[in-house]
């Protein structure tokens, strides 16, 4: 299974959600708290090609894109594949 990075902050709903969508998925994952490590918010934004807000997921290094994007690709049924390839 592909690593997954997610960059959050503890104050945001949608961090929760990606993260809850995660954990029911049994996938682990290592998180980035950009209020507690700012410093780290610069390297996310050049990783996330400008994405400024949180939460930022990468999948084996790509970039996904944010919760929204997350949920779309579980909708879709294409989230295990993208975990496993």
């Amino acid at each position: 299974m592909k690593p997954v990075e997610i960059y959050t902050s503890p104050l945001c709903g949608y961090c929760h959600m990606a993260k809850r969508l995660l954990n029911q998925k049994g996938i682990s994952f290592s998180e980035v708290d950009v209020l507690s490590n700012p410093d780290r918010k610069a390297e996310m934004v050049q990783r996330a090609n400008g994405g400024r807000t949180v939460p930022q997921i990468f999948i084996g290094g790509e970039h996904v894109g944010g919760s929204d994007d997350l949920h779309a690709l579980e909708r879709a049924g294409k989230l295990d594949a993208l975990l496993a390839a």
